[in-house]
């Protein structure tokens, strides 16, 4: 399967954090890719979002893609229930984690989020945001849950309406891509959006094809500001 296409990842705690709640995955023994967001401000945001990653990188892929797509959905459901059990015993609001992943069939790709970290496509000479933050409010230095008893939103700051640990049921969002030669997918935390415009990541993946060159571009490019939140991305580009 590997011969379809070339990947690359990276995580990286940033300047201000002292610790990186973000964790990534790069599956291309199955065509998995997953960046995941533990909830900055919230107790083992870590925890969290490596639970997610270690659940789903252990996940065998049998049957068609629709099989791995639920195994999948059921996988991050386990997690949900046993983030919320954990925080109860803890005695703790939330512990929570947003999640972006990427799944190769030869005809199609499937993406599927919870929260604001994001996928891009870029085609064409043309890069879309391909997923919908779940964020109510306008977005920008802060964010937090909507639920719970957490801190109050700031001026300025989106409320995230969605996370795996937040609520009882859990609902993935899923959108379709295409899966021609050339395409090129970027998968990201926020730390990445903090940092960087839409134009400026279009102008990378425009400039470079290698995912490992736009990998360590983008990441020159955040490290070289502020990069006051985690930094994670995963890039995946598939073959002819």
């Amino acid at each position: 399967m590997t011969a379809h296409y070339l990947s690359a990842g990276h995580t990286h705690t940033g300047k201000v954090r002292k610790h990186n709640e973000d964790a990534i995955l790069v599956r291309e023994d199955v065509g998995l890719w997953v960046v995941a967001d533990g909830l900055g401000g919230h107790s083992a945001g870590d925890y969290a979002s490596g639970l997610i990653v270690e659940r789903l990188g252990s996940l065998p892929r049998t049957g068609d893609v629709f099989d791995f797509i639920e195994s999948i959905e059921d996988t991050l459901a386990q997690v949900n229930t046993e983030l919320r059990q954990v925080a109860a015993v803890r005695g703790v609001d939330l512990i929570g984690s947003t999640v972006v992943l990427l799944v190769y069939d030869p005809d199609f790709m499937l993406c599927g989020w919870v929260g604001d970290s994001r996928a891009y496509c870029f085609e064409d000479g043309h890069l879309r945001q391909i997923t919908r933050d779940h964020v109510h409010g306008v977005k920008d230095e802060v964010t937090q849950f909507a639920g719970g008893g957490g801190a109050r939103p700031q001026p300025g700051g989106g409320v995230l309406t969605r996370a795996i640990g937040a609520e009882e049921r859990l609902f993935v969002d899923w959108v379709v891509a295409g899966n021609r030669p050339g395409m090129q997918f970027v998968l990201c935390s926020d730390g990445i959006n903090k940092e960087m415009t839409d134009e400026e990541i279009d102008a990378q993946c425009a400039r470079l094809q290698v995912p490992g060159d736009v990998l360590q571009s983008l990441f020159t490019t955040a490290m070289g500001r502020a990069a006051r939140d985690n930094v994670s991305a995963v890039i995946v580009r598939l073959q002819g």
